[in-house]
């Protein structure tokens, strides 16, 4: 009987001892929230008056970034401000709008609703077709212009 007990007891402690073990691991390292804002203020970026805005999250040392910004710089018009928002020249922005990957690229009207987004590499096609769609919703190419709200 005292050797059941002594089983016993060891069994409880070495369950014990597994469950305290379990709950001080060490938490999982922080991975990336990989999140778009829904809206920006426009007085944040180049062009506030331009009914359109194509602003691309960048980084200084990202070469992915580069080409995303040069697909970007091209749409520049009356109607369309484009701004490269590097990291770290640009820190705070990055940090107001909660920016933690790079290339990130948002298309936000007048008033900054960001009506379409793309996170990572590009293509200028797609680009184009995402602006030209926001801007003339019944051009065929609204299919790449949203809504957050949807």
């Amino acid at each position: 009987m005292t050797n059941l007990l002594v089983v016993v007891a060891v069994v409880v402690c070495a369950s014990t001892a597994a469950l305290i073990g379990r709950r001080r691991r060490p938490q999982a390292p922080t991975q990336p929230r990989l999140r778009v804002p829904s809206q920006v203020d426009r007085n944040d970026f180049v062009g506030p008056q331009a009914p359109w805005l194509v602003a691309v999250f960048s980084s200084a040392t990202c070469h992915t970034c580069a080409d995303v910004v040069r697909k970007a710089q091209a749409l520049a018009s009356r109607d369309v401000a484009v701004d490269d928002v590097a990291y770290p020249a640009a820190r705070e922005i990055h940090q107001r709008y909660d920016i933690d990957a790079v290339p990130v690229v948002l298309i936000a009207d007048r008033d900054g609703v960001v009506r379409a987004h793309f996170m990572g590499p590009v293509t200028a096609t797609d680009l184009w077709a995402a602006v030209a769609g926001c801007r003339d919703p019944g051009s065929g190419s609204d299919t790449q212009c949203h809504s957050h709200e949807d």
